[in-house]
């Protein structure tokens, strides 16, 4: 059986993914331009990598929007399916500056992760999805866990939250903000896991991982608040 991809094979299906990769750069390239940004936790990355290593940073699916453009220009890799889907958004978010690795959790996993082992040792970040490409949402598969237990480089979580958007109607429900929204970016604590952790150790960090995003998912929440209305920052 031949590993090339059938989006390949169609001429019209090249066309369709170069169409949908130009319209989906623009519109996110303008959308992103009218956005306000609330950010906390930023200085966290910061210090990673001020410490000689780089983040393995990790996000729940739906917020994959606006991520893509606040962190747009950083060089980060990023895992993209090998499907119609995974080329079109590979193409619109290469042209933000990202670098992609190709595979998922359900096909080429393994390939796509050592491509990542090979990109943290080269000195660049990685970013996860957690939950994708297809779920359960918010439920963090292990992949990031195990590549920050292979490279000693952290897992870095965080999350965003829009005041005003729409949802997608698919199993993330992929948040997309209106124009000229406010969004608030929360950005958690790293998470170390050891090199050549047992398996229950890796499902410990797995679950202390989703925790934290479910921490972070209130904070961005709060920030969208006035300043007199927020609540007490809690450990992330």
């Amino acid at each position: 059986m031949s590993d090339v991809p059938d989006w390949r094979r169609s001429r019209v299906k090249r066309l369709e993914i170069a169409g949908i990769a130009a319209v989906g750069y623009r519109a996110i390239a303008i959308l992103g331009r009218t956005l306000r940004w609330r950010v906390e936790g930023v200085e966290r990355l910061e210090r990673v990598i001020a410490s000689g290593r780089q983040p393995i940073m990790g996000f729940w699916h739906g917020r994959i929007l606006a991520a893509t453009y606040f962190f747009r220009r950083r060089g980060i890799v990023v895992i993209t399916s090998e499907n119609f889907d995974g080329e079109w958004i590979a193409r619109i978010i290469e042209r933000f500056g990202y670098g992609t690795a190709r595979g998922s959790t359900s096909r080429g996993a393994r390939k796509a992760l050592l491509q990542l082992r090979r990109t943290l040792e080269a000195g660049r970040p990685v970013g996860f999805t957690l939950d994708g490409p297809r779920g359960p949402a918010r439920q963090a598969q292990p992949g990031a866990v195990w590549l920050a237990g292979a490279t000693g480089h952290p897992i870095v979580p965080f999350h965003l939250e829009a005041a005003r958007y729409w949802s997608a109607n698919s199993w993330d429900r992929t948040q997309v903000p209106k124009p000229f929204s406010l969004v608030a970016l929360a950005v958690g604590e790293p998470i170390e896991v050891p090199p050549e952790a047992d398996e229950a150790t890796l499902e410990g960090k797995r679950l202390d991982l989703e925790a934290a995003l479910a921490r972070l998912s209130q904070r961005a929440l709060d920030l969208l608040q006035p300043a007199d209305a927020r609540r007490p920052k809690p450990e992330a």
